[in-house]
């Protein structure tokens, strides 16, 4: 079963084809569309010709469908989508600084680090162990 992407606020779906869809807006106001993996830990992009991503730069990502901001709050360094598998949902956490490979996969039971930069937002997702039987 393919896994299916959802926006967190409007509940839209994400995934065309072989691709989550996202709209992207640089620091110096370029905007366009961007075309990710939808395979956890792949961070091939597709990306219109007029709208380069540059590595290191920082980008803020939109639903498509409803506008809305998926960076987070707390960590603007962070987007968040949701992912449906099989029947368990997970929250997907990606970085916004464009070549930083990291990705966190989240449940209800269990939080997964993906990429040889997950290290650098560990903190954000680290449970104290005595919280941990609340999972």
């Amino acid at each position: 079963m393919a896994k299916d992407y959802f926006c967190p606020i409007c509940k839209g779906q994400l995934r065309v084809k072989n691709s989550i869809l996202l709209s992207a807006k640089s620091k110096k106001n370029e905007k366009g569309l961007i075309f990710l993996n939808p395979e956890i830990g792949k961070y091939s992009i597709t990306t219109h010709s007029d709208f380069q991503i540059h590595d290191g730069e920082e980008y803020t990502f939109f639903c498509p469908i409803c506008h809305a901001i998926l960076n987070r709050e707390e960590n603007p360094h962070l987007v968040k989508i949701h992912m449906k598998d099989e029947n368990e949902d997970f929250e997907i956490y990606f970085s916004s600084l464009a070549g930083e490979n990291c990705t966190y996969k989240i449940s209800d039971k269990s939080i997964e680090q993906i990429g040889p930069d997950s290290n650098h937002y560990k903190q954000y997702f680290d449970v104290p162990e005595e919280d941990k039987k609340y999972l």
